[in-house]
């Protein structure tokens, strides 16, 4: 069994990134093929036409909504935000997967205090917020062939981000700790994360170097960077 993973990528989060596949194969027992969803490869591909948005916090705001087709509609993908770190092997996320269901995903309820995020970028407050920063994908069911080419480019956020191209009735829930936000879930789960999401802003920008779970990030920045340049 191999495991089709996704990435957002922004060149402003590369590091990000980076960590976040760093844990992700670290913990795997199975063969994970990670793939970086980097906006100017799939622009040069002619897979992402949209102009700018400047409501977009990422590069990858839309882009996730491409893996249906680049799994060319076949089988199951992951797709996570680049500003996560996985504790727990991947290989259980997809335990007990019911075919009927279009996506997986942490259905939160999220309504953030902080007016920014990142590095200075708005806090966007809407439905189902942070539902897309982790999905499983069932890239095969007849509701994620919504997610066209035409469709990722021209839907409006609303659509792609509120789940809207599937019915309700096909959206399985993921455990929380899946998408565990910091400094959100652990006000009432008490239980330890599989995954952790620095929505608000990760250790790897200077302001937000006292979040939640902050040292554990940093440790797993430290080992990534000794395996790489130690010889």
């Amino acid at each position: 069994m191999t495991i089709n993973f996704f990435i957002g990528y922004d060149a402003k989060e590369d590091i990000a990134y980076r960590v976040c596949k760093y844990s992700l194969l670290k913990r795997a027992s199975i063969e994970v093929k990670v793939t970086s969803l980097k906006l100017e490869e799939l622009i040069s591909k002619n897979l992402y036409t949209r102009t700018v948005d400047p409501l977009a916090s990422t590069q990858f705001t839309y882009s996730r909504f491409l893996v249906p087709k680049l799994m060319n509609y076949k089988g199951w993908a992951v797709f996570c935000d680049c500003d996560f770190i996985f504790f727990e092997d991947v290989k259980k996320i997809f335990e007990n997967l019911d075919d009927s269901k279009a996506a997986y995903c942490v259905k939160h309820e999220y309504t953030p205090k902080e007016k920014h995020k990142m590095d200075g970028q708005k806090q966007s407050i809407y439905p189902r917020k942070n539902w897309s920063s982790l999905i499983i994908f069932n890239c095969s069911h007849p509701s994620t062939k919504n997610l066209t080419i035409e469709k990722v480019n021209t839907e409006t956020g609303a659509y792609l981000h509120q789940f809207k191209w599937c019915k309700d009735n096909e959206i399985g829930t993921l455990d929380e700790r899946w998408n565990w936000l910091e400094g959100w879930t652990s006000n009432h789960n008490k239980n330890k994360p599989f995954a952790v999401h620095y929505t608000r802003g990760g250790p790897w920008f200077s302001e937000w170097q006292d979040v939640e779970f902050a040292k554990n990030w940093l440790d797993e920045r430290n080992e990534y960077l000794d395996k790489k340049f130690n010889y």
